[in-house]
């Protein structure tokens, strides 16, 4: 068996060997599709395939253009200030109870990743903006890194999400159907996040010490107004997008603008808007465009000349011979899933991996329509790679955080803050499970 499928073997080995050494993954991916298509001997005409998908399935489809839009969006908040402000307003409202600053933390990891839908933004935000008060309050090291990281991973999942708008194109699948079906999902995770830091500051006070009213905040404002005033953005702007797309009034494309029309607004609002600001975010929402879409390209090649040489006949013989049932079968993709993580990043898990992963998962019968197993499965493997961000060699959460705290927190230190949070990540991924209801009520009930 392994004989007859040595190319496909080897294209993944060489991919892990080339992630190892640094180098671009877009390069590797791209690189190791001509190499093996050379080695494999694929006709030239039939890698001419690789131009249409391209040119027709990816450079062509109108969902993509939700990308730079999302991206942007979220760049323009974290400048308008909505944050910090709110940051502040929330630990007012919790100041009184232990670990009173990291549920706020938590709480707004959940606001702007309803608003943002971009880990890296969200991560440094919250890092910028939370840490420095969280050590200079005595709050112990593992606390605070790991409720920054594991709160700004959740705009990866609770939408609008990046992931979802490529995965929804994936797998020919409405974007809107997955974020109707991962609200629930995310804001349980926050739940859990928040239930975790309250049990904590319980049996573990020295962790997280109470802190004086008087050193919180300088606001007077009276706590329901300035609740009021600092929600307002941030609840426009998820009512802008999500309800236009959960209502049916615009396309996620159109709810992309939509939202990015609402950043611009709410940084004049806020008296932020200036030539530098809106350049820098065009800037860096271009960057990020480019690199997210490089990678699309060119694991759509290596996907091509994966399958070309049975890479696909591999992962059927491989998951005939486990003899497992629907569920046995789900719990070792998921399994596989997570240890990739490890290694892999969400776009190449995705692109490589997901397309392979549908005929098996399109076979399986778990008492559902085929729809509604797809949009189940897209959104447990969107809960499971969050747990990426997190995974230590390579959790970008986990860099993002160390480049804020600039050598003051070691990296074991903030390696050990993430185990609580990546196991109650696999908690809420078990409980989408065994009762998939939590997936696919909003989006039965909508």
């Amino acid at each position: 068996m392994f004989a007859e499928y040595l190319l496909p073997i080897l294209m993944v080995v060489f991919l892990l060997v080339g992630i190892f050494t640094g180098y671009p993954v877009a390069f590797v991916l791209g690189g190791l599709a001509i190499i093996f298509a050379f080695i494999g001997e694929i006709p030239l005409p039939f890698m001419g395939m690789a131009g249409s998908r391209i040119y027709g399935g990816v450079i062509e489809n109108w969902l993509y253009i939700a990308i730079p839009l999302f991206v942007f969006m979220g760049l323009m908040l974290e400048k308008s200030g909505v944050a910090s402000r709110l940051l502040l307003t929330l630990q007012r409202l919790f100041g009184r109870v232990r670990g009173g600053l990291a549920i706020s933390v938590a709480l707004l990891g959940v606001v702007m990743a309803a608003s943002t839908g971009i880990v890296g933004a969200s991560v440094v935000m919250l890092g910028m903006l939370a840490l420095p008060v969280m050590l200079k309050q005595k709050y112990k090291e593992e606390m605070a890194c790991g409720v920054i990281a594991a709160s700004g991973t959740l705009g990866i999942l609770i939408p609008p999400s990046i992931m979802l708008v490529l995965m929804g194109s994936i797998m020919q699948v409405s974007v809107g159907d997955l974020f109707k079906a991962a609200l629930i999902p995310g804001l349980m995770l926050g739940a859990l996040y928040i239930i975790y830091l309250l049990v904590t500051g319980y049996l573990k006070p020295d962790w997280m010490p109470l802190v004086d009213k008087d050193d919180i905040t300088t606001d007077t404002t009276p706590l329901p107004l300035a609740l009021l005033r600092d929600l307002v953005g941030p609840v426009f702007l998820m009512v802008a997008v999500l309800g236009s797309i959960m209502a049916g009034i615009a396309t996620p494309t159109e709810a992309a603008a939509i939202g990015a029309l609402g950043a611009i607004l709410l940084a004049v609002v806020g008296r932020k808007l200036s030539y530098i600001t809106l350049r820098d975010v065009c800037y860096d929402s271009a960057k990020s465009t480019a690199m997210i879409v490089f990678i699309v390209i060119t694991a759509t090649v290596f996907s091509l000349v994966f399958k070309r040489l049975g890479g696909d006949y591999l992962i059927m013989d491989l998951v005939s011979a486990t003899g497992l049932g629907p569920y046995g079968l789900l719990l070792a993709i998921m399994l596989m899933i997570f240890v990739l993580g490890f290694f892999l990043e969400w776009i190449e898990i995705s692109y490589v991996v997901l397309p392979l992963l549908l005929p098996v998962i399109s076979l399986l019968d778990f008492g559902m329509s085929a729809q509604a197993t797809l949009v189940w499965f897209a959104i447990l493997m969107a809960i499971n790679l969050q747990t990426s961000f997190l995974t230590p060699p390579f959790g970008y959460a986990l860099f993002y955080l160390k480049g804020i705290t600039e050598g003051q927190i070691k990296i074991t230190t903030i390696y050990k803050s993430i185990i609580p949070y990546v196991l109650l990540q696999l908690t809420g991924l078990l409980l989408c499970i065994l009762f998939p209801a939590i997936v696919l009520w909003l989006p039965g009930l909508l």
